[in-house]
């Protein structure tokens, strides 16, 4: 598209020097020593100086097809632009800039306790796999006072959507379906398959005299392939600025794979990365591939095929992408920070235009991005520009009244850092694989390892989302163990170095929820396709899941149970999800041929399910989802019946509420008689160490067999009562030498508070 006259009397036409580089390529040379700088950014090659990087071409005009979908047909160019997120957010962006309301909130520090007095059970929806009545959609499903009533019973106080916002891509004037369950996002609109703005905004309403709140995504990692990106390739305006995509000079496209007809893109093979990256292009390989697969994923970057901008000429562009192809990454320190403006303007657009109270950051972990020396991986994980951006990220959704929680799989000094000065919560990547490790072993070893090393690294459990299923596969990369590879940790009575821990217990998850059954998946390398209660089902010998009879709904309702007390009886927020509530088993692979084809077994684990059992007829969802197997059933039933699933939850979640574990801060792991045994032990004081608290100890048994053993702890008080929170009987007292003795049923769990006893101060 042509300049207009201000654009065109402020184009600069002369040489660029950046510092650093030398302005004359033909002035050549040697340094007498090669500095820090330049070991660590080695010299960009001749071809790349500054005056062949930045040499613009002459403004050309070209009359074009009005139906060509490129960049010289100027309808095409405003038709993207007019539905770009870099456009909304600056529309935003104008309208709240100035505005009172930015400056009535403290923003500077997370606050996890203000986040959790918000909202501390959250139901995790997934939108594609909800069950609704004929003809409504997933949001106003989601807004029925039925269901709002229903979550009060049970103690649910907020309603993480997920993903509901346009997603996927747009080639020429079409768009494209998502390929990662919406969270390759391409718009602040509401996705239509999923219901409009004004529904949204009354699920808002409705939640609120429920005491419920309403919970968003923001994407801070990246984007998909929609009008921006293909804004993007067309070289137009501040677009490029928002991803990390360099644009190949047209002599050295040779070096490329070709895209085939009707791809976006192609991957680079390893040594395609390595040639752009001699040749200063790119920055190279990184810590890893998330997603490896061989011949579709096998490197971090990926080339497009030629596209013509509005200046008439054609570029090819090598971009990055952390995930799938779709999926290109934003750069957070470019200089037009368009990159910035878009996400913080997703963000206000939640916040502001629909009502939200909080936003999960996605893939927020790697938002920077670094050339190491020589022979080294690029820096990509655990980088400062993280923390800064997510600062940025955090810090403006609570100058506008709302929280942040992040889905940081990284190790737990990273989770503490990011924490520290970014978003308010942090999801549980640190006790889900142990908890569900001590399940399948029957043993929790490892789960105590994992909370004792998170204590001591700063990161407390008040601060995390203790979840159970979400839409994601049980994560087993065990990062923080793997990272710290050569370090010695104790475990089955030896020493054993960080990275053969991972190996172990991943090879312990694989083999007994994966092993000898058909129901439950590998993905990639990543973790386990499965649901809670086919997680259960593997550890209970189940080889196929026809084998399960009402009779042992029982047997696995108990164990999912626990799961529940696990996660609800300690600080932080508890989340769990519709597949949890109805007790879904994994879907056959047949009935998601097309959707695992590529290797993301995870759809197994993502059956439709009817929370209210509005259409029970109804073989697939809305969305096109296959129904899966319920053990459970439907929510109103289930209240009918003291002895059901949501029943018992509902109890957990009062537990819970009446004695405020969800604030209290967490003093102790101690060591167990019983080896099925965990203990947590926490003050109840709301997060001030100052005052003189009542202590609460959690304990659970992880077998199917009853187990009896001492519970042992400095924090207990002498001669105290142990109480039941849930039955009110005093169970034991404790002794001179601070311990008491417990009985536990197979996956038996107790919620107990001491009552009188000796202090601490009469002791000395």
């Amino acid at each position: 598209m042509p300049l207009d006259e201000h654009e065109h009397e402020h184009l600069y036409t002369g040489p660029i020097s950046l510092p650093g580089h030398d302005p004359d390529p033909l002035i050549d040379s040697e340094p007498p020593e090669i500095s820090y700088d330049e070991q660590r950014y080695p010299a960009r090659p001749r071809p790349l100086r500054p005056r062949d990087q930045f040499r613009a071409g002459g403004l050309r005009r070209i009359t074009t097809d009005p139906r060509l979908a490129n960049g010289t047909n100027p309808s095409y160019v405003d038709w993207l632009e007019r539905q770009s997120m870099l456009k909304d957010a600056d529309v935003l962006a104008r309208q709240l800039s100035g505005q009172p309301a930015m400056w009535r909130n403290p923003y500077a520090r997370p606050d996890a306790r203000r986040a959790i007095a918000t909202s501390d059970v959250w139901f995790t929806a997934y939108p594609i796999s909800l069950i609704t009545r004929p003809g409504e959609s997933f949001l106003a499903a989601l807004g029925d006072e039925q269901l709002w009533s229903v979550f009060e019973r049970i103690g649910i106080t907020a309603v993480h959507t997920g993903p509901v916002k346009r997603a996927g891509g747009i080639s020429g004037w079409e768009e494209t379906p998502s390929i990662d369950g919406h969270f390759d996002r391409i718009s602040t609109e509401i996705d239509p398959a999923f219901g409009t703005d004004e529904e949204f905004r009354r699920l808002c309403d409705v939640a609120d005299p429920h005491g419920g709140s309403i919970i968003d995504d923001i994407v801070p990692g990246h984007t998909g392939m929609g009008a921006d990106f293909r804004l993007a390739e067309m070289g137009y305006k501040d677009y490029p600025g928002i991803y990390h995509m360099v644009e190949i000079p047209h002599e050295d496209w040779g070096l490329l794979p070709e895209v085939p007809e009707g791809r976006d893109a192609v991957n680079l093979d390893p040594a395609t990365e390595q040639v752009l990256a001699e040749r200063g292009y790119i920055i190279g390989a990184l810590q890893r591939v998330i997603f490896y697969t061989p011949g579709v994923k096998e490197t971090n970057w990926s080339v497009t095929a030629p596209a013509v901008g509005t200046d008439g000429i054609s570029r090819r562009w090598v971009y990055l992408h952390y995930f799938k192809q779709g999926q290109p990454s934003i750069n957070w320190l470019d200089p037009t920070f368009a990159g910035m403006r878009l996400v913080i303007g997703d963000a206000l657009h939640s916040l502001g235009e629909l009502g939200t109270s909080a936003l999960r950051l996605d893939a927020n972990g790697f938002l920077g991005v670094e050339k190491s020396a020589e022979g080294l991986p690029a820096w990509s994980e655990g980088h400062p520009l993280s923390h800064a951006a997510n600062h940025i990220i955090a810090g403006m959704v609570r100058k506008v009244g709302g929280f942040t929680f992040q889905e940081l799989n990284l190790t737990i000094e990273d989770i503490r850092d990011t924490g520290a000065v970014g978003a308010d919560l942090s999801y549980d990547f640190i006790g889900r694989p142990g908890y569900q490790h001590a399940l399948a072993t029957g043993q929790t070893e490892f789960l105590r390892l994992a909370l004792t090393t998170s204590l001591e690294l700063g990161v407390a459990p008040v601060g995390l989302v203790h979840g159970l299923q979400n839409h994601d596969e049980l994560t087993y990369e065990l990062v923080h163990w793997a990272s710290h590879r050569d370090d010695k940790y104790r475990f089955r009575l030896r020493e054993v170095p960080g990275a053969q821990l991972a190996e172990e217990i991943r090879a312990d998850l694989a083999d007994q929820i994966t092993g000898s059954v058909d129901y439950n998946r590998i993905f990639t390398q990543n973790g386990i396709a499965c649901t809670s209660a086919s997680l259960i089902a593997a550890t209970r010998g189940f080889v196929t899941l026809d084998e399960i009879t009402d009779a042992d709904v029982p047997g696995i309702r108990d164990a999912h149970l626990l799961m529940c007390a696990y996660n609800a009886w300690q600080p932080g927020v508890f989340a769990l999800s519709g597949w949890d509530l109805t007790g879904m088993l994994t879907v056959p692979a047949d009935e998601v041929a097309d959707l695992v084809a590529t290797g993301d077994t995870r759809w197994i684990a993502r059956g439709a399910h009817d929370l209210l059992g509005v259409d029970p007829a109804a073989t697939r969802s809305a969305a096109g989802m296959p129904r899966g197997r319920s053990l459970y059933g439907p929510l109103p039933a289930q209240l009918d019946d003291p002895d059901s699933f949501a029943s018992r939850l509902a109890r957990i979640i009062e537990v819970r509420r009446e004695l405020g574990v969800a604030t209290a801060s967490q003093v102790d792991i101690p060591d167990v008689a019983d080896p099925a045994m965990l203990v947590m032990v926490h003050r109840l004081d709301d997060g001030d160490p100052t005052i003189e608290a009542p202590i609460q100890v959690t304990v659970l048994n992880f077998s199917p067999e009853p187990v009896e053993g001492t519970v042992h702890s400095a924090h207990l008080v002498p001669l105290a009562d142990v109480v039941s929170a849930e039955t009110g009987a005093t169970i034991g007292q404790v002794d001179d030498l601070l311990s008491f003795e417990v009985s536990l049923p197979p996956y038996g769990a107790l919620f107990l508070t001491l009552e009188g006893g000796v202090s601490a101060e009469s002791v000395r």
